[in-house]
């Protein structure tokens, strides 16, 4: 056999496994940074965009963060009980429940706000290789996301 002709099937050359690997070792770096705040990693993302939104539907939570109900549902019921977050049913709409933070969920901005920048210093990029790995990542996602 032609060692050229599976050259693309190294462990080396494939894209999802380079992908796998650094999400682990992200999220790993992660944990200590977070157990300060006492929250997971998807509680964390939670966080970030309820910080930017101040309020957000369970539906459009979901689709930002990529995650099923099946997964976002138990996670905020749990923030919940740790009085971070307030969920709302709407009263037009049942089935629909609003995201808002508490006063304590607030509070673990100021407390998560290094948290960006220690994980920028730990990659080894620059300000600027980071935006152009974030720009070629966005692309794969929607592209990914876009087929079915």
């Amino acid at each position: 056999m032609a060692e050229k002709e599976f050259e693309h099937m190294k462990l080396e050359n494939q894209l999802c496994f380079l992908l796998y690997a650094s999400s682990r070792e992200m999220t790993k770096r992660y944990k200590p940074l977070l157990d300060k705040l006492n929250v997971t990693y998807p509680q964390y993302l939670a966080l970030l965009l309820l910080w930017e939104h101040e309020e957000l539907n369970v539906k459009r939570m979901g689709e930002l963060l990529h995650l099923d109900s099946g997964t976002l549902t138990p996670m905020l019921k749990r923030m919940e009980q740790r009085g971070i977050i307030i969920r709302r049913r709407s009263p037009e709409d049942e089935r629909s429940v609003t995201i808002r933070l508490t006063d304590e969920g607030w509070a673990m901005q100021k407390t998560a706000a290094d948290i960006p920048i220690a994980m920028l210093e730990q990659t080894g990029l620059s300000k600027e290789e980071l935006k152009q790995v974030k720009q070629s990542l966005y692309e794969v996602l929607k592209t990914l996301h876009g087929v079915k």
